[in-house]
């Protein structure tokens, strides 16, 4: 089995390639707009014909899309977050069509959703701002396809090397910089938000590709309950043996005041994958904090 993971550099590629490369005969290539990977390529701007000819000679069986934006203008959300699967999905069709597209789409899709709700995969998308209208045409461009593809939609990942642009990471930064009785400065971490270990994504990532069936269009991955975001601050707290002060004056998300909670259904993930999250928020918060450490240094021959 050759499986093509684009996006493998970053937070959720880097933890989903750990999980491909465990199952039994499988090769995974990499793709991404470094030239040393497999395939060097930038969905935002590939020519889907000469794509074709590339997915043609690598001969991939499943193609994991983890590449995307979480910022930047709207020409960059648009080019990356919507023209790239429109433009993957057209160049499968004509160099790989036998192939398996797997889809990392984002909770971003839903936007709105009503307090004490869970989100199922026919809910209204009613997205908020740019990134997640972008996000949402990209999936759509891969649930129209006549392909053989799903989409995973993935609520709030967090997890060992999560970025620094995402709260979970800055916050781990934070704490770091402001030592066991420092203060944190934040925005208001009142709204809800349904967080999932990154591994746990992964894990899904494999059970979909393994699948032997046809699977539904979309997928949600989710820890299937909402959480206050202070509870990822107060875990991190808790990790970090952190006795100082978190200050929630600081300038607030205008996303967090807009979608206030989201929470996720998760029953069709254990119907159809056999799926369900098992690391537990604390567990995760731990592996985040400790993965921001910084690494021993190499003993000095010269000392010795």
């Amino acid at each position: 089995m050759r499986i093509l993971l684009l996006g493998a550099d970053g937070f959720l590629g880097r933890h989903a390639a750990t999980a491909l490369r465990e199952l039994q005969g499988a090769t995974v290539l990499t793709g991404g707009r470094r030239p040393a990977h497999d395939l060097a390529v930038d969905l935002a701007t590939a020519d889907p014909g000469a794509l074709a000819d590339r997915l043609r000679e690598l001969a991939v069986d499943t193609v994991v899309n983890f590449a995307g934006a979480v910022a930047g203008s709207a020409v960059t959300l648009a080019e990356v977050n919507a023209r790239g699967p429109a433009v993957l999905c057209e160049a499968l069709r004509e160099g790989a069509p036998q192939a398996r597209l797997v889809h990392i789409g984002s909770a971003g899709e839903y936007g709105v959703c009503e307090e004490g709700d869970s989100l199922a995969e026919w809910a209204q998308a009613r997205p908020v701002g740019v990134y997640g209208a972008t996000k949402l045409a990209g999936s759509l461009a891969v649930a129209g396809s006549a392909l053989d593809a799903v989409v995973l939609r993935v609520f709030n990942p967090v997890g060992p090397g999560s970025p620094a642009g995402s709260l979970p990471g800055r916050l781990a930064a934070e704490l770091r910089r402001a030592g066991p009785a420092g203060v944190v400065k934040v925005g208001d971490l009142s709204a809800y938000r349904d967080f999932v270990d990154a591994r746990d994504v992964a894990r899904a990532v494999a059970l979909t590709v393994l699948a032997d069936r046809p699977l539904p269009r979309v997928i949600n991955l989710g820890s299937g309950q909402a959480r206050p975001v202070r509870a990822i601050a107060d875990g991190l707290a808790e990790a970090a043996a952190f006795g100082g002060r978190i200050d929630e004056s600081g300038a607030g998300s205008e996303r967090s005041a807009a979608v206030s909670w989201q929470q996720a259904d998760v029953s069709l993930a254990a119907r159809e994958l056999d799926w369900k999250p098992e690391t537990a928020l604390g567990e995760t918060l731990r592996d985040l904090w400790l993965s921001t450490a910084e690494p021993a240094a190499a003993p000095d021959p010269a000392a010795a």
